[in-house]
């Protein structure tokens, strides 16, 4: 284990899951992530790797089948699988939220149909709340749900699905009209429909199609898709809840732990950055020593250290508040803001170190260098944690005059 990044007032149990899954990173995913990513091949012995490992089942309570982790465990965890390569934390991150979403909010019968098979691996989760024009603007979404007896039918299309093809189970927010007059705030006539399909490509389901991939520049081995309903019809015993008019809640409250996941990514990038950078700098001579003794890299590697530092710090800040069962949209909000920012910083830092054998497909620090922009747009951009941050903290600042 490194001198940065260590996490104090862990568990036994906390320490031993971490380290089995850093032997995991360090064995199965560093030495072939690469080699995939390259490839745009969807890792498969590494997700059945986790499978075994029961990190589907992380969070999932004991009665379900799960760990009954916390999200602090969970988040450390998806720091040490995006060190190893960023997307195998995509995949069980969509996964996860899901899973938190039906084990906050669901109805008992949905509890107890979905999440011991989530938390075997079995089913496999992703959510969808963007569409094609309205990038963070979730009010504005205009796929709909009209009730038709016992179901309802859903129509419009979606975007930036994260395991949208390998899924079996997507929550997506829909307008709904039941019960919802005209003039009805867009936020309060939304609604979560658990949606079960046949993983694949094409036309999975009768109304239902998942296009294909999206070619990314980075973010690759995960499958990011549309997903088009024209005519889906889905029983009412599927509204995540079981009463309409609560998704945007239910989906704030999945994407509020989602930007601590998304802050431990970056985290865990940054730190692989940091490792091959001062690797590198320690092996690649100039002007007759070692590049790590020139000032100028010094001062580089104490800068990318600090950020890492940091960044781990105020994401464990925020999974410890969110657990201990406070508010923690501001810490969260911080925490992906500055983890994704610092990610960027360091991986470039860590590129330039490498010089022109950065540039090169052969060296690690290339394929981060793709991945990293991902974290400044993922679970709102940097520009919309501003404005979360900003709003609290005028709440908490509020001036008395």
């Amino acid at each position: 284990m490194s001198r940065l990044a260590r996490t104090h007032g862990l568990t036994d149990v906390q320490q031993e899951i971490l380290s089995t899954v850093r032997e995991f990173v360090d064995k199965e995913i560093i030495p072939v992530a690469t080699q995939l990513e390259h490839r745009d091949e969807y890792p498969q012995a590494i997700v059945d790797g986790l499978k075994e490992l029961g990190l589907f089942g992380l969070m999932i309570p004991e009665e379900y089948g799960g760990l009954g982790e916390s999200l602090l465990t969970y988040a450390l965890c998806v720091e040490e699988l995006a060190r190893g390569w960023m997307s195998v934390s995509g995949i069980i991150n969509t996964h996860f939220i899901v899973a938190y979403m039906i084990k906050q909010h669901g109805t008992d019968e949905q509890k107890e149909y979905f999440l011991p098979r989530m938390a075997a691996g079995e089913i496999r989760g992703a959510f969808s709340m963007s569409e094609p024009a309205l990038g963070s603007d979730v009010s504005a979404i205009t796929s709909k749900a009209v009730r038709d007896g016992e179901d309802f039918v859903l129509t419009g299309q979606k975007m930036w699905l994260t395991n949208g093809g390998t899924s079996t189970l997507v929550a997506v927010l829909v307008k709904s009209d039941e019960g919802h007059p005209e003039g009805t705030a867009p936020h309060r006539s939304m609604t979560t429909f658990l949606v079960e399909k046949p993983a694949g490509f094409g036309e999975v389901l009768p109304g239902l199609t998942i296009p294909g991939k999206i070619d990314k520049m980075g973010y690759k081995g995960v499958d990011t898709t549309e997903l088009i309903m024209d005519g889906l019809r889905i029983p009412a015993n599927r509204v995540l809840g079981g009463k309409t008019g609560r998704g945007f809640y239910q989906m704030m409250d999945g994407v509020e732990v989602g930007r601590v996941n998304v802050a431990a990514r970056g985290c865990g990038v940054a730190q692989r950055a940091f490792e091959l950078g001062v690797q590198y700098a320690q092996q690649r001579h100039t002007f007759g020593k070692p590049i790590a003794q020139h000032q100028a890299i010094q001062f580089k590697l104490a800068e990318m250290a600090t950020k890492v530092e940091a960044a781990h710090a105020m994401m464990v800040n925020a999974a410890r508040k969110k657990d201990s069962g406070e508010r923690n949209d501001l810490e969260a909000g911080m925490a992906k803001y500055l983890a994704s920012e610092y990610c960027k910083e360091v991986v470039e830092d860590a590129f330039r170190i490498h010089g022109g054998y950065g540039f090169s497909k052969e060296y690690e620090i290339e394929r981060l260098y793709r991945e990293a922009p991902m974290l400044l747009i993922g679970e709102g951009t940097a520009e919309i944690q501003k404005m979360i941050i900003g709003r609290r903290l005028l709440e908490e600042y509020r001036f008395q005059g």
